[in-house]
């Protein structure tokens, strides 16, 4: 693997939201994980055990977090206790967000809609596969918390439904 296609892998990591990726062949295995100390680990085969950091450096800038955040601003705290009535719908596994099953249908849920336990409320892609995610909950759709078409990661906050 040159050091272009490793840079290429990072910087996909980086725009993907994805904290950790593993890639193993017959030739190579490489470990990229996000974190603070954007470590990059490149072993060629199992002829070499010590670590070779590629030619282009990992990026200096920490990487964008995915989706926006569930946390208010800090003066709001009344904000956080009204949040804290809403059920989170979470994704079930990684892959790539959709809220319609095409670009020209509708959307399976906008905000303020009511939803039943076991509606379709999104789509998630993965490894070219496209899984109906169904509501966990009966309520009112509060807040769409992941753009369309973007990267989501096991667990993370899609949806919140106020239940009442």
């Amino acid at each position: 693997m040159k050091a272009k296609e490793i840079q290429d892998l990072i910087d996909f990591i980086a725009k993907s939201g994805l904290n950790k990726v593993n890639i193993e062949t017959e030739e190579f295995k490489i470990s990229v994980k996000r974190d603070p100390d954007q470590k990059v680990k490149y072993v060629k085969d199992n002829s070499s055990s010590a670590p070779a950091q590629p030619h282009a450096p990992a990026p200096a800038a920490p990487a964008p977090q995915p989706g926006p955040t569930l946390v208010p601003a800090p003066a709001a705290p009344a904000a956080a206790s009204e949040e804290s009535r809403y059920i989170t719908i979470k994704a079930p596994m990684i892959g790539t967000f959709y809220r319609s099953s095409s670009p020209e249908a509708p959307l399976f849920v906008n905000v303020g809609d009511e939803v039943k336990k076991g509606q379709v409320i999104c789509i998630i892609e993965a490894m070219k596969l496209f899984n109906e995610i169904e509501s966990e909950v009966s309520g009112k759709i509060v807040k769409v918390l992941v753009d369309n078409a973007s990267p989501v990661e096991y667990d993370q906050p899609l949806f919140l439904v106020d239940p009442s």
